[in-house]
Parts: C-alpha cells; structure tokens; sequence
C-alpha cells in the first residue's frame, strides 16, 4: 500500500473518530458510582454522599443543556453535598453569568449543601471573582484559598494552581481537627499539598478526553498528567479526578464520557 492510500485511511479514521466524538461521545453522561474507602474517615460519616461536577466549561447553547442534564442526574441521586470542581465556564464572555444562572439554579434546592471552586478557566479574559454574585444568588458556597465548616466536614477549597492563584497555607487557616477534604482544580498538585486531608477532589483533565485501548491518553494539560482519572488511595492524600462535563479543544470525545461522580464516603 502506498504511503498516500495509508494517509488517506488515517485522516478518514480520525475524521470518522472526531464525529462519532462529536455527536455522540461527548454527550453520553456517565453516572460513576464509586464507594471510596477512606482511613480514618469518622464512622458516623461513614455513607455520606457527594456528587462531583467538574469542567461544565459553559460557552454555548450546547454546553449549557449539556450541564442542565447533568444537574438534574445529580440532585436524582439526592446527595448530602453538592461540589462544583472548577472551569464551570469555558471563558468569560457577555452571557457567562446567564448562563451560569440557568445551569446551576436547580442547585437552590440543595438549601446550602453545595460548594464551588475556580479553575484555570475562570481566569480567562477576565477574574474568578466575577462568578462569586452568581454562585451567592443560589446559595453556592464560593471557596477561593479559604475552608469552610459544613456537614462535620473542613472543605478547604484551593485556589486554581496553573492560574498561579493558590495558596494553601492561606485555605487551610481555619481547620480544625476532624475529618477534612480538599477540592483543588489541578489533580498533580497533590504532591505539593503541605498538609494532611482525608480526600482530594479533583477535575481539570477531562480523563484525557481521547482514550485508546491500553489505556493511551494523548492529551494532557499542565498539573493534569499523572493522575488522570478516577480514584488514586495510594496518592500523598487520597484522591479522586473526574473525567468532568465538558470539553476542551475539539467538542469531541473518545472512549471518555462525560462523567458524573456519586461518591461515598466510608470508613476503612
């Protein structure tokens, strides 16, 4: 076979491939149901249930129904909490904070129970701090470098890493000494977290977004390159890194559904 007939294969391939992603691959939510068991982890907490929404990304009519269905199959699993894993907007725009409104008012009906954090994201075209009015008008905890006592639990929220805006020192004043979970956008930064915590929780690598068999990944993205998707016990703390909702680049994704985690929580 000439070289020109093996090229004209591998463009149709990954034309076909892109599509399949497009049109149905990136819009196929996962609900991922993952007990994890945690050392340590206070008994009387033991079946607490979080859902984690990370990388809604909201830029279009299309990301936007996509993050409203992704809601709605959360609030159906009637968690205990409700975290917003960062990059909720693709990048700033006139309409971003509509949009932001309509994906996330359903989460009024989590009286409080729901927190939220910056990722990279947020800090395209314009601040973070353009989010926080949308997030208090529903009742969405806003955590930027600070921690926040709820449910028996320290949620100690760190700024985004790669916006060169987290301090956990900062973040972490306030804890107190029982069960403690860290909600950091960049999910390799966990080796640099100068602090002990239950749990990490973690978006930012859209699970690699194109998988291959073996496990192949070739899209990475900085502080996203090690830990890539799922739940890592063995980790400096524990940690878990959702495949998220959204995506980045091509609208396309390839053996990498878009994922909804139902964690819970018990005692090792």
């Amino acid at each position: 076979m000439k070289l020109r007939d093996v090229a004209f294969i591998v463009a149709g391939a990954s034309a076909a491939m892109l599509t399949y992603g497009v049109l149905y691959e990136a819009n196929r939510l996962v609900v991922e149901r993952r007990t994890l068991r945690l050392r340590g982890w206070k008994r009387s907490l033991s079946g607490y249930k979080i859902a984690l929404l990370t990388d809604l990304h909201l830029r279009d009519i299309y990301s936007l129904r996509l993050a409203k269905e992704a809601v709605a199959i959360a609030l159906d699993e009637e968690p205990d909490i409700v975290v917003l894993g960062g990059d909720q907007i693709a990048y700033w725009k006139d309409s971003s904070e509509d949009l932001l409104t309509e994906a996330l008012e359903p989460l009024l009906l989590m009286n409080g129970s729901a927190v939220a954090i910056p990722g990279n994201r947020e800090y395209w075209v314009d601040e973070a701090g353009r989010m926080a009015p949308v997030l208090d008008a529903l009742n969405i905890r806003y955590l930027r470098n600070e921690t926040w006592h709820h449910d028996g639990i320290d949620w100690i929220g760190i700024d985004s890493a790669n916006a060169r805006r987290a301090n956990p020192f900062e973040a972490i004043q306030g804890a107190g000494e029982g069960p403690a979970i860290v909600l950091w956008h960049e999910p390799d930064v966990v080796e640099e977290l100068p602090f002990v915590a239950d749990l990490m929780l973690s978006g930012h690598t859209h699970g690699g977004q194109f998988r291959f068999p073996g496990g192949f990944t070739p899209m990475h993205t900085r502080n996203g390159r090690k830990y890539i998707s799922g739940f890592y016990p063995d980790a400096k703390i524990p940690l878990y890194v959702s495949r998220g909702i959204g995506t980045t680049g091509p609208p396309s994704r390839f053996l990498c559904p878009p994922e909804i985690s139902i964690l819970t929580l018990e005692s090792d």
